[in-house]
């Protein structure tokens, strides 16, 4: 049931995480209610990654990296608490 909840909760920061990426490339979406919200909660976290990874011309690589990252961070948090649990 916990790992479920933990698949959830991913799965909702990975979604976030890809209409904000999609909402970038439509400025106007950005002054919506909707889009202040998701980069509100998103931007933090790819902030980290544009840091040390810049944008090479007009790709930014950095979002594949931050998706990369929260998947390791998924299954090492799943791994963790499969591992509590035994």
């Amino acid at each position: 049931m916990l790992i479920l909840i933990i698949d959830k909760i991913f799965l909702a920061y990975t979604i976030m995480l890809f209409v904000r990426i999609m909402g970038s490339w439509i400025p106007e979406l950005s002054q919506t209610r909707f889009m202040q919200f998701i980069a509100f909660y998103t931007d933090p976290y790819l902030n980290l990654f544009r840091r040390f990874i810049p944008p090479l011309g007009l790709f930014d690589f950095s979002p594949i990296v931050a998706f990369l990252c929260l998947s390791l961070l998924e299954h090492a948090v799943k791994a963790f608490f499969v591992a509590l649990v035994r």
